[in-house]
């Protein structure tokens, strides 16, 4: 069983940087696809930002160039860089760990929420 947990989220004015954490729990962490998703009022969930257990990794192209997504499986704890924040990144983010399951499926954090305003 896998538990996660964010963190790092909070207010931010346009042009500025956070640093998101998600701590895992469990032994099968390794095996996982990681990933960051996100949902803002009136949208659908949608991905950010993916890692393979292998390094690969994959963003949402209004992200792309702002955002990097890394893995540290020693600490168990997946990471979402995200510079030059504009007001439409505002969102609840959340963690997902996939055991290889279809996207979307498998374990989720409760979310942090990442607001950037001026």
């Amino acid at each position: 069983q896998v538990q996660l947990m964010e963190s790092g989220g909070g207010l931010v004015q346009p042009g500025g940087s956070l640093r998101l954490s998600c701590a895992a729990s469990g032994r099968i962490f390794r095996l996982n696809t990681m990933a960051w998703y996100r949902q803002a009022p009136g949208k659908e969930r949608e991905l950010v930002a993916g890692i393979t257990s292998g390094g690969t990794t994959n963003y949402a192209d209004s992200v792309k160039g702002r955002f990097t997504i890394s893995r540290d499986n020693a600490k168990n704890t997946v990471y979402l860089e995200m510079n030059s924040l504009k007001p439409e990144d505002t969102a609840v983010y959340y963690c997902n760990a996939n055991p290889g399951l279809p996207p979307g499926f498998g374990y989720w954090g409760q979310g942090t929420q990442v607001t950037v305003s001026a």
